[in-house]
């Protein structure tokens, strides 16, 4: 009973913190969301372009990441771990390199990758969402949370068929709705600063 009062009073602790942090910056959160939700609308209007350019840019993230992982490697290859090292310099640039030679590939590649990041995000934010419970607007961070969870669903059931465009809209529903969340809760504590 005793740990499960000093759970309570935590709890209670880590939500007025959060609490604070809303009516502080609520201005960052507000522009944030606002970001949030303009991105998200481009990418919902366009979702084969933010598709290709989610793999191209990734591709080409990893393709210099593992350029300068290769050469530090390479200059310190005395250092404990070289080989690894090596090979994670390697591997991101392979990746990269895959990515960018075939685009279509990486489409399928960080379609089912997104699958898993929907899944994994929609359960944080449900967790995120309980742990806020008692502080107003909640319910915004939950429905973004099942929204995520839906949009894995969606993703595993149209795939490799719908693979080219769905990443990217997709992905700008989620930035839409958790721009919208982030909107509704600023907006809440906007008065109370």
């Amino acid at each position: 009973m005793i740990k499960t009062e000093s759970n309570a009073i935590e709890i209670k602790q880590m939500q007025q913190k959060m609490q604070d942090y809303f009516q502080t910056h609520w201005k960052l959160f507000l522009a944030e969301g606002i970001f949030l939700i303009i991105l998200g609308i481009i990418a919902i209007l366009v979702p084969h372009f933010f598709t290709v350019a989610l793999v191209v840019s990734l591709g080409w993230i990893l393709l210099f990441g593992g350029t300068f992982l290769i050469i530090r490697s390479l200059l310190f290859f005395r250092m404990p771990g070289f080989g690894l090292w090596l090979f994670m310099g390697i591997l991101q640039f392979v990746i990269g390199f895959l990515f960018l030679a075939q685009p279509l590939q990486g489409i399928l590649t960080l379609t089912m990758l997104m699958t898993l990041f929907f899944a994994l995000e929609g359960v944080a934010k449900i967790s995120f969402a309980v742990m806020m419970r008692p502080l107003a607007h909640w319910g915004f961070v939950l429905f973004s949370g099942l929204t995520a969870l839906i949009l894995a669903l969606v993703v595993w059931m149209g795939w490799p068929g719908t693979a080219e465009w769905l990443l990217g809209l997709l992905f700008g529903i989620n930035m839409f709705f958790g721009g919208w969340s982030l909107v509704n809760i600023s907006l809440k504590y906007k008065d109370s600063h």
